[in-house]
């Protein structure tokens, strides 16, 4: 497994944009897909965004396209969710997660490790 940590979360208005990080190390993490997910209070998690192996492949969630994308710097093992014209509703805890792979995939229960998550809220 991986271990991974996500940065950039923080309060911003609607509108505005926020880029989230997720550091990863240990394993070889060119062999992982990543995706990040999101839960919002009372909500169960969802997929956001996936990426494969090298970069090459994107899956956006219908809720979020045109205003998110996904990218990775595998010489850096960071994978990034670019977030932009945020809304309300995007308010969430953000997790970034990798699966022993290289398809992306969008999923839970597909992917084996899980970073802490951080904090996203979006004011109106």
């Amino acid at each position: 497994q991986v271990q991974l940590v996500e940065s950039g979360g923080g309060l911003v208005q609607a509108g505005g944009s926020l880029r989230l990080s997720c550091a990863a190390s240990g394993r070889t993490f060119s062999n992982y897909a990543v995706g990040w997910f999101r839960q919002a209070p009372g909500k169960e998690r969802e997929i956001v965004a996936s990426i494969n192996w090298d970069g090459e492949s994107i899956i956006i969630a219908d809720s979020v396209k045109g205003g998110f994308t996904i990218s990775r710097d595998g010489a850096e093992r960071m994978v990034y969710l670019q977030m932009n014209s945020l809304k309300p509703e995007d308010t969430a805890v953000y997790y970034c997660a990798a699966r022993k792979g290289l398809l992306e995939a969008t999923v839970e229960t597909d992917f084996d490790s899980w970073g802490q998550g951080t904090q996203v809220t979006v004011s109106s």
